[in-house]
């Protein structure tokens, strides 16, 4: 495949292919993806937890996995590698279609802010030290904590672009929405210990107002 395809083209083109597919197995993904590292699987393994779509299910399988991969960036891999059985996992074709329609739109508008820069992103050093990260986001994604998923997700998510389109500005973004995460999470742990499950209903309830949504799954 191209190596210089963007990545709204190559989400477009595993929309047209997996159209009318009743489902589609992660292994099929890779295939389809072709040689271009970490970043375009972090994002897809990303998707269904990075924004509030309704995704049970996928979070603590694809968490897992994501802890997987982030093990062989800090081990110094150039390209992922999964177990049999992770390729085995399967992505419903509807929740397929309506994931990467609303992506390819999504990067479609944005792509003009992306563009290669600060090269470090993809270098040895780099990779070990987003792989850091992604672990830990990935780590928060499989906990059993009553609020979202969308936080942990959504640094992996701008980490996966980042590496894909080789810019390290977005890279380090993800860096400082995983500080907010963290803080996040340690205080839902406060509020649990504290108060209990009522006080993180209510924080959580809180969020869905702000944003008028459900949040992913959590």
């Amino acid at each position: 495949m191209d190596t210089d395809e963007k990545l709204s083209q190559t989400l477009t083109r595993l929309l047209e292919r997996s159209h009318g597919a009743e489902e589609l197995t992660l292994g099929e993904v890779m295939e389809r993806i072709g040689d271009r590292g970490f970043g375009i699987l972090l994002v897809i393994l990303s998707l269904p937890s990075a924004l509030p779509l309704p995704a049970a299910g996928y979070s603590t399988p694809f968490g897992l996995i994501l802890c997987v991969l982030a093990l062989q960036m800090l081990a110094g891999r150039t390209t992922p590698w999964i177990p049999k059985r992770a390729r085995n996992a399967k992505l419903h074709g509807k929740f397929v279609d309506m994931m990467l329609a609303f992506f390819s739109r999504f990067f479609s508008k944005i792509e003009v802010l992306i563009r290669p820069r600060w090269g470090w992103v993809n270098t040895k050093g780099g990779r070990g030290l987003l792989g850091v990260l992604v672990f830990l986001m990935a780590f928060l994604m499989v906990l059993p904590i009553p609020l979202t998923n969308t936080f942990p997700a959504f640094v992996i998510f701008l980490i996966g672009i980042g590496l894909t389109e080789d810019d390290g500005l977005f890279a380090l973004f993800g860096g400082i929405v995983a500080v907010i995460s963290t803080f996040l999470y340690a205080f839902v742990i406060y509020l649990f210990i504290h108060f209990g499950v009522e006080g993180v209903e209510r924080l959580k309830g809180m969020i869905k107002g702000w944003f008028g949504v459900g949040g992913g799954e959590g």
